[in-house]
């Protein structure tokens, strides 16, 4: 018997530290289960040998977690960049909206059961209405369909089930299951969160996830590595938060593509654990691979105080492994010296744009930003930790003393019930409430676009500042009028006083009720509770292993998946372009999220969202294309759905950083269940490429970027030479013009042959049925 079926029957209330650690070591056999087990630092430790022996040089702290997990790590072609990794990791986390499609395709493999512990965490479909406890009864009542769905499929196939207000994934994770030198790959963007306990934590599709599930190793191209060099001491109104919002000012949205951040410096040791987690979080902004920092003081104190001390002192022994290597080297190094680094404010409409808190003011009045806000936000993933709980309720307490509430709406999002009970415990919430405050459910809420917002009407120009992570156009509340800013919860908390964005907290004068003036005291807090967390309501579901699970071929929110036709082996000729994308375009704009949400489970229903959002280059319009059949306008996933009835394939054609943002692998999906064969852009996101390549479509790049501006929505595309479709070989595309003409252009792609064999079997899912019967028959 081995620790797979031992963690998945003990709930993390009876025995915490078995649960949510040990049983990350399905190898490890139970009679081995003790205090003197040597756990899994002794594989990592031999594999990284091999490796340093191979390489013949020193190592950084992410290639040795990476390189640890190799399925192979004495035959593996090692190359920064090029080569693809092919890995073992230690879990699969999932939440609730992708884990909807990711059980759909590990139930169609046919498989009995997960091959490494995994779970599920319910936190993305319970809407922000009224506050957390009406909120979560009215989702549980409204989601009852797909919420027993996940319950009984996690029961069926040993999935451990975290029941709605649980808490937020990464937030579960970094209680329960993060821990230095781990490999975890997660079905959310934001799964990096738990670098800030030394591990690699890798967002992915979900069909990355079945991979991994299915005993596949999972495929990874072999990232570079960013050193980030963090000099100093925080102090003050600077914030852990502002670490990731200086470095996304300095990297953008995709500097970070194709590479792991690596944090290291003197100044690594004055951060929380909770606040390195929330700078790796938000390293997804920059669309870095993961986000990792070296094992410290401050890992071993969360690790304990979350019932996990066996882990750090194990941790302790092998810190040679959990820390980079003298003389390693990066591929590029940023310094951010913490004693300088001041507070930052991002936005609008983009997580890049960033505004030194001195600054802000002066930006915002010559861009015309509304100065008025109308709500702040704090916690979510990002930051609802302890710390930043305290730091925000310390400000608000300022507040009162002086006889203020807040003028802004202000909400607060826990991460997890044990945040959340905590904080009530330790008199956090009736802060926050006296100051006027509204505690949402345990849920991502509001961060995700699962807002019923109530105060201004669609259309209406206005701001909000955050302490979430992205703030996309509509991304909070469906408003393309809402100017959504992401800041540190200290920030956002003294802006709530005041309901202005051109407020200083660090300089400016407040009234009091009496009209005498004050200014607000720096923040302070505490990163972990003097008394302990205190748990809560117990919230975790243990698979037995046995049941059923039934999908009504009558529910408009369960759909079981067909599989996608296979290659038949001929070019791809004459192919309409379903929309030439002006822009940005992230998986937001591609597959909308918000009350989107309800359809994840179900294919054919959420492809009604496709392009909703996405900016047509033909006339700037959104959700409004030219049918290239019968010349009429119409919605897109109804030209879409056209093209596919009349056996139409087509493409669509982006811009810089396509698929930037959620892993949300429905953008992939989508297209190609109502008919899409290619996307061709300037350049892709990480993770969607991949989603992408996963379902049988083509991701495919201009070799030459000014080649999209030939290309009008009217043109049809040729893709040929399929036949000879290889690795690192361009693919040819010829351009028909409206008037016959003809253009030929050339594409690159990233494809390696296990990847093309994905497509000639029409989705990866298609493949790995064909493998495991060609070896039922040996």
């Amino acid at each position: 018997m081995h620790l797979l079926r031992i963690s998945q029957l003990a709930g993390p209330a009876q025995f915490r530290g078995l649960h949510s650690s040990y049983g990350l070591w399905s190898k490890v056999a139970l009679s081995k289960f003790d205090k003197n087990s040597h756990l899994p630092y002794e594989r990592l430790s031999k594999n990284v040998k091999i490796v340093r022996e191979r390489l013949k040089r020193p190592l950084t702290l992410s290639e040795k977690i990476l390189y640890g997990h190799l399925d192979q790590p004495e035959a593996q072609a090692i190359e920064r960049g090029v080569s693809y990794l092919r890995l073992r990791p230690d879990r699969v986390a999932m939440q609730d909206a992708t884990a909807q499609m990711a059980m759909m395709q590990f139930i169609s493999s046919g498989l009995p059961k997960v091959a490494v512990p995994s779970t599920i965490h319910c936190d993305h479909l319970i809407e922000a209405q009224k506050g957390g406890v009406p909120d979560l009864v009215r989702s549980k009542e409204l989601n009852k369909e797909v919420f027993n769905f996940l319950s009984s499929a996690g029961n069926k196939y040993g999935v451990g089930f975290w029941k709605p207000g649980s808490g937020i994934i990464h937030q579960i994770i970094l209680e329960n299951y993060a821990f230095p030198g781990l490999l975890l790959i997660g079905t959310d963007s934001h799964t990096p969160n738990g670098g800030g306990l030394g591990g690699l934590c890798i967002g992915v599709g979900g069909a990355d996830a079945v991979d991994v599930m299915a005993d596949i190793p999972w495929e990874l191209k072999c990232p570079k590595v960013i050193g980030v060099k963090l000099t100093g001491k925080l102090s003050g109104w600077t914030s852990a938060k502002d670490v990731i919002l200086k470095l996304a000012d300095i990297l953008t949205v995709k500097g970070g593509t194709g590479a792991i951040v690596e944090y290291f410096g003197p100044g690594v040791d004055s951060l929380s654990a909770t606040g390195m987690g929330t700078i790796c979080n938000m390293g997804a902004e920059i669309g870095a691979t993961t986000s990792v920092f070296p094992f410290n003081k401050s890992m071993y104190k969360y690790l304990e105080a979350t019932n996990r001390k066996a882990i750090a002192d194990e941790a302790q022994k092998y810190k040679e492994i959990l820390t980079a290597d003298d003389g390693c080297h990066y591929d590029q190094v940023i310094e951010i010296n913490l004693d300088t680094l001041v507070p930052h404010v991002n936005g609008p409409f983009t997580p890049d744009l960033a505004s030194p808190i001195d600054k802000l003011a002066e930006n915002a009045k010559t861009n015309g930003w509304p100065l008025e806000v109308k709500v702040a936000l704090i916690g979510s993933c990002t930051n609802s930790s302890y710390e930043d709980m305290t730091r925000a309720a310390s400000i608000a307490k300022q507040a009162l003393d002086k006889g203020l509430k807040a003028k802004a709406l202000f909400t607060i999002t826990p991460g997890s019930e044990q945040v959340r009970a905590t904080i009530e415990r330790d008199g956090l919430t009736k802060i926050f409430s006296d100051f006027g405050g509204v505690v949402l459910a345990n849920a991502c809420g509001p961060c995700i676009g699962q807002w019923d917002r109530k105060d201004v009407k669609k259309g209406e120009k206005n701001t909000i500042v955050t302490s979430y992570n992205r703030n996309f156009t509509g991304r909070n509340d469906a408003n393309p009028a809402t100017h959504g800013f992401v800041t540190s919860p200290d920030v956002v908390t003294a802006m709530a006083i005041t309901g202005r964005l051109d407020f200083n907290p660090l300089t400016d004068e407040i009234s009091a009720s009496d009209g005498s003036k004050f200014k607000l005291k720096a923040p302070t807090g505490q990163d972990l509770p003097a008394k302990g967390y205190d748990p809560g309501e117990d919230t975790y579901q243990a698979p037995s292993g046995s049941g059923s699970v039934d999908v009504s071929p009558d529910s408009q929110r369960l759909q079981l998946l067909e599989p996608f036709d296979k290659w038949d082996g001929k070019d791809l000729n004459d192919m309409k372009i379903l929309i030439k994308v002006k822009g940005k375009c992230t998986t937001d704009h591609i597959s909308a999220a918000g009350p989107w949400l309800k359809y994840r489970g179900h294919l054919d229903n959420i492809s009604n969202n496709l392009f909703l959002t996405a900016v047509n280059a033909e006339n700037g319009d959104m959700n409004k294309v030219r049918n290239q059949v019968n010349g009429e306008f119409g919605t897109v996933p109804d030209t879409a759905r056209f093209y596919k009835a009349k056996g139409v394939n087509w493409v669509a054609i982006g811009d810089e950083n396509y698929g930037e943002g959620s892993s949300r692998e429905h953008a992939a999906l989508e297209p190609r269940h109502l008919g899409g064969r290619a996307i061709i852009t300037k350049s892709f996101a990480r993770i969607h490429e991949t989603n992408l390549k996963k379902q049988g479509m083509l991701p495919l790049t201009f070799s030459n970027p000014a080649d999209y501006d030939k290309i009008d929505s009217s043109d049809r595309v040729s893709i040929v030479g399929l036949k000879d479709f290889a690795p690192g070989k361009q693919i040819k595309a010829v351009i028909t013009k409206k008037d016959g003409s003809k253009i030929d252009i050339y594409l690159n792609h990233t494809f390696n042959e296990q990847q093309i064999d994905w497509f000639r079997a029409g989705s990866a899912l298609n493949r790995m049925k064909q493998v495991f019967a060609q070896q039922n028959k040996k």
